[in-house]
């Protein structure tokens, strides 16, 4: 990571002008407390910002960024905590939201690195000019609802505004019993029908800032957030909407579906969660 070794404000020059300012994606440097060391004008650009306002941290009255679901994204201190002290990365769909206004939607990727010794992010920014998450396996192409993969940011992010604003957030898991008898009696074509209207009826049902993902081969799952109670009313409307009967061609079904869910201040990491509501369902 030499070239990002030079690129702290005081020290920009050859190597970070050579190597960076040219690149096709944007490019920033943020040191563990959110504040941008460096970035190339790209970045500027992408965030509808100027150069000079991303190294001075400055953000504009009525300036934002969102998820694509909407929701507002951590920022500075928090974001790069989240990145440091998970895994090392994380990959984010991202849309940049002026007075209310939604604008250019970008993919951004938050590599950890180590910058003169100290923990620091390094973040790549590009414009969604394709289906990206489609291209990047985020998006399941059977239901055509968000993967695993990108199921575990959103609860990321659920979980680190919980903990940043007081809420709540809910991760329900939903198993549907016996998919293996359908597909052997019926065919795997009626077993995906049934689960592409599983994941209609879950994605119209229930709330829209609600994220519902194709978890498993058999199973969905939920990430909702309010003010307070629990995940049980949420869990129960997942419930309802998967039982109803099911029309797939001249087949109808009667599914039945395993619920369990588990609900967090944000205290608690993702896969602590995750392997709770797993370890209920296993035994339910």
């Amino acid at each position: 990571m030499s070239a990002v070794d030079t690129a702290a404000p005081a020290t920009i020059g050859t190597v970070w002008d050579e190597l960076v300012s040219e690149l096709p994606v944007g490019v920033l440097l943020q040191d563990e407390h959110g504040a941008v060391l460096a970035a190339n004008s790209l970045a500027g650009h992408l965030l509808g910002l100027s150069r000079a306002d991303l190294l001075r941290n400055r953000r504009p009255v009525g300036w934002r960024v969102c998820d694509d679901s909407g929701a507002p994204l951590p920022q500075g201190a928090e974001l790069t905590a989240q990145v440091l002290r998970g895994n090392g990365r994380l990959a984010v769909p991202m849309v940049i939201v002026r007075d209310g206004v939604a604008g250019s939607r970008l993919w951004a990727d938050f590599h950890a690195v180590s910058h003169r010794g100290r923990p620091s992010v390094l973040t790549v920014l590009q414009p969604v000019h394709t289906d990206v998450p489609h291209s990047r396996g985020l998006v399941d192409p059977l239901t055509g609802l968000p993967s695993r993969a990108l199921l575990l940011d959103r609860l990321e992010q659920s979980l680190t505004r919980s903990r940043t604003n007081g809420s709540l957030s809910t991760f329900v898991l939903v198993d549907v019993r016996k998919l293996a008898e359908v597909n052997a009696e019926h065919g795997f074509d009626v077993g995906d029908g049934l689960l592409t209207v599983l994941a209609g009826r879950l994605r119209s049902g229930l709330r829209d800032d609600h994220t519902v993902a194709r978890y498993g081969g058999d199973e969905f799952a939920v990430v909702a957030e309010h003010p307070c109670g629990t995940g049980e009313p949420i869990a129960a409307r997942v419930r309802e909407l998967c039982e109803r009967t099911v029309a797939v061609g001249k087949v109808r079904l009667h599914p039945k579906v395993r619920v369990c869910w588990a609900t967090s201040d944000g205290s608690a990491p993702v896969h602590t969660v995750i392997a709770h509501v797993e370890k209920r369902l296993r035994t339910t």
